[in-house]
């Protein structure tokens, strides 16, 4: 008998599950109303794009890939192996290096300030205090490396010996301690292109990314504090029994989403910080200023005849990177805690 009501039951659940789903539509249908812009931001931005993948595994121009015929991984052995795989592995390299980097110094200094933060009792003082560390993150690329630009670089004399442009801060430092020739921008040298652009980037984020730690520290309770404090733990026990656990599902989330972002670097940064000083490429080139400049981006000539697929490729291999990074930070964590992104 309880088995014909289960069975009745299953049934009228399943007759009536798209008049539940219109009534919900029709309840809430502000909400979805909303999510239409986004949903053809994804449409356009994200999914169309995707059609362009097949550039990589075909002959002939972007405009006429649909009918061109299938080569297979040919484009793919032409850059892991052919000639431009020195270029290429380089700047994978250096998309690598510059990512850890910026994981290794970028991910903990927000964490830091959030701490500050949250140990600033006064206010107005703390409110004033975020609001200057956020605002580099809303400073214009362009205004950031024009600066940068300006107090890296070297000292210009005419012919008849007079300078008619001082070297920058920058470069005055390190002329001064020995370390770099005055006469020459700090950005065309190698060795000094990544601590410039992670002291920068440093900088510009770390205000901006301590709000969602932030947001964690405030989130919990009180109490736990108090307890803690009758149990006479100082502020720095404090600091690693109550507010870092109760910060971790946070901060598992976070480093799976940073660990997915390694091999994103911009070019944007890096083209306007470089100017076209090839001498610094060995160190600043990445995997996106690759594919900038190999398919012939803006005033940059081509290199060769199929760079656009070239491009694909290399873009591709870098996402599929990332994929694989976003997946095994994921199972890590799900394995080792109970938080995972997925």
């Amino acid at each position: 008998m309880e088995r014909i009501v289960d069975q009745k039951v299953v049934d009228e659940v399943e007759r009536t599950k798209w008049k539940r789903t219109l009534h919900t539509l029709a309840k809430d249908w502000r909400l979805y109303v909303l999510l239409i812009p986004m949903l053809v931001f994804l449409i356009l931005y994200k999914y169309k794009p995707i059609g362009g993948i097949l550039l990589g595994f075909k002959f002939g121009e972007a405009n006429t890939i649909m009918g061109e015929q299938w080569c297979g991984l040919e484009w793919a052995q032409y850059i892991f192996g052919g000639s431009f795989s020195a270029r290429f592995w380089r700047s994978f390299r250096n998309t690598f290096v510059n990512s850890m980097y910026g994981l290794l110094f970028g991910f903990p200094i927000p964490i830091f300030l959030a701490l500050l933060f949250s140990e600033i009792k006064n206010e107005k003082y703390r409110s004033v205090l975020q609001v200057c560390c956020y605002l580099p993150h809303f400073v214009s690329a362009v205004v950031v490396t024009t600066l940068i630009t300006m107090w890296c670089q070297g000292q210009a004399v005419s012919v008849t010996g007079v300078v008619t442009r001082p070297a920058g801060i920058i470069s005055q430092a390190l002329a001064s301690m020995g370390m770099h020739d005055a006469t020459k921008s700090v950005l065309a040298s190698p060795r000094f292109f990544r601590p410039i652009y992670q002291i920068s980037g440093v900088w510009e984020g770390a205000g901006y990314g301590s709000i969602v730690y932030f947001a964690a520290v405030m989130a919990i309770s009180p109490t736990s504090y108090e307890a803690a404090r009758i149990d006479g733990a100082s502020k720095l026990q404090q600091i690693r029994y109550v507010t870092l656990p109760g910060m971790a599902p946070t901060l598992t989330i976070m480093l799976i989403m940073r660990i997915g972002q390694i091999l994103n670097v911009g070019y944007e940064k890096i083209i306007l910080l470089c100017g076209g000083q090839e001498q610094s490429f060995e160190t600043s080139e990445v995997i996106s200023t690759f594919v900038y400049i190999t398919t012939g981006k803006g005033d940059v000539p081509k290199f060769t005849e199929g760079a656009e697929h070239i491009g694909v490729v290399a873009d591709l291999f870098n996402s599929i990177i990332a994929m694989c990074l976003v997946l095994g930070a994921n199972a890590i964590s799900r394995r080792v805690s109970s938080t995972s992104l997925f």
